[in-house]
């Protein structure tokens, strides 16, 4: 596949590997450097155009593979270029890999739920015109030494009858288990517990969960005097020798004590009498025509005969 800009020049070695940033490789020494906003430029409608071609080969609506998809995705793209083939000097691309890891949720030979993040094969595409040259195989191999994978360790999202037939032909990959999904896998997948799948975190032991800190665990050890009254129970020296039966029915209140300290009757009349009065009650007593309560109490001490003389 041939574009109007060097191909070569962009991609200094024969495969090349891109990741969501979908930055340019270093250059050789002694290149010109453009933009780096146009190198970036190319690149994007590098993939675009292969994503375009990939969906045609494959007959899909809509392609898989764009510049915008690998900018929001942690997906990786090996893209093999063809430095023999100089047309006006730019070089051309034969075809490219896509890969990703994903969280699956896949059937085994017992038919048993699996939940494993595997590595997946999403996107794989060789030019028609450069086909059976050996460089599928050659782009498939760069990219499983890359990736530290095996074969029959990767999920494929809706293989093409072509790239089972690959698979098939290369790697001895023909029996799969059935899946409810999109995906494929092969047989020896669940073999050796899937090194390469990335596995999902494991959960913390009972013992290492704190519900609260240790300054929470401090306060409650201090006990709290509850408020009052709840706080005005009586307390009993000892106990009774023989305390009195309780009755079992429901209506029965518990035994409380007093709200207030009991105070005796002479204290409380001490205290009334060194209570000063209320200046309103001696405004009262001054417009009594009848004097004080002294000379009340005087009067009325008197005999009635002596009392008749006033």
């Amino acid at each position: 596949m041939e574009f109007p800009f060097d191909v070569d020049a962009l991609f200094p070695e024969r495969i090349t590997v891109l990741d969501q940033h979908l930055r340019p490789p270093a250059r050789r020494p002694g290149t010109t450097t453009p933009a780096r906003v146009d190198l970036q430029q190319q690149i994007m409608t590098i993939l675009d155009e292969l994503g375009k071609a990939s969906a045609k080969a494959q007959n899909l609506s809509a392609p898989i593979t764009s510049a915008s998809r690998m900018q929001s995705n942690r997906h990786v793209v090996y893209i093999l270029k063809d430095s023999s083939a100089r047309p006006a000097g730019k070089g051309a691309i034969i075809g490219f890999i896509k890969v990703g890891y994903k969280k699956l949720f896949v059937l085994d030979d017992r038919e048993a739920h699996n939940e494993v993040e595997p590595l997946c094969i999403l996107d794989f595409y060789i030019h028609e015109s450069v086909q059976r040259h050996g460089h599928g195989r050659e782009l498939f191999q760069y990219m499983l030494q890359k990736e530290r994978v095996e074969p029959h360790q990767l999920a494929i999202d809706r293989p093409s009858p072509k790239l089972l037939k690959f698979l098939n032909k290369h790697y001895n990959l023909e029996t799969t288990v059935p899946q409810v999904n999109n995906f494929v896998i092969f047989e020896g997948f669940f073999a050796h517990q899937h090194p390469p799948a990335r596995k999902l975190p494991p959960k913390r032991a009972e013992g290492d969960i704190k519900p609260y800190s240790s300054s929470d665990r401090e306060f409650l050890k201090v006990a709290v005097e509850p408020p009052w009254p709840l706080n005005r129970a009586p307390r009993r020296a000892t106990p009774p020798a023989h305390p009195p039966p309780r009755s079992s029915s429901l209506g029965n209140s518990p035994e409380r004590g007093p709200l207030r300290p009991f105070v005796p009757e002479q204290e409380l009349l001490r205290s009334l009498r060194l209570c000063p009065p209320h200046p309103t009650a001696r405004l009262l007593l001054a417009a009594d025509p009848g004097g004080s309560p002294a000379q009340r109490r005087r009067t009325s001490s008197l005999p009635r005969s002596e009392e008749s003389r006033y």
